[in-house]
């Protein structure tokens, strides 16, 4: 019997794309969730930006948690399956270091202390010489 769920989750499964970079994904990203939403007969994209503060890592029911700071000071939270056909694309705006597996603490957190400390990546000149085709 859980061989056979396994081969129906796998058939779920969305191929990792560059609209939904699945192995890129981390917690502390900061990302833009398009989501497709139907009202009525009509269908449009929704963006959702914010950070990632928790990942459920699995096969079909893999998904993210992303909060933002809306209106008025509130704290709004989504969480998108990554499966999912409604989930058109997740760019990544900026990668930030963290060292915990789950965010929850950002949720106490108003203002500058909500912040997060980006994460540089540093390109030697070799690195660059490579990648602008000068090689």
């Amino acid at each position: 019997m859980s061989e056979l769920i396994r081969s129906l989750d796998r058939e779920q499964l969305r191929e990792a794309t560059k609209d939904v970079p699945l192995g890129e994904l981390r917690v502390g990203d900061s990302v833009r969730c398009h989501f497709r939403i139907v009202e009525g007969k009509r269908e449009r994209l929704q963006p959702f930006q914010g950070v990632i503060i928790k990942q459920h890592r699995g096969s079909a029911d893999a998904s993210i948690t992303v909060r933002r700071t809306g209106a008025h000071g509130v704290g709004v939270e989504r969480t998108f399956p990554l499966h999912s056909d409604r989930l058109e694309k997740v760019e990544i705006i900026r990668h930030a270091h963290v060292r915990r597996a789950k965010l929850y603490y950002l949720r106490e957190r108003t203002g500058k202390k909500a912040r997060l400390r980006e994460k540089r990546r540093f390109v030697s000149a070799s690195d660059k010489k490579g990648a602008s085709g000068d090689a």
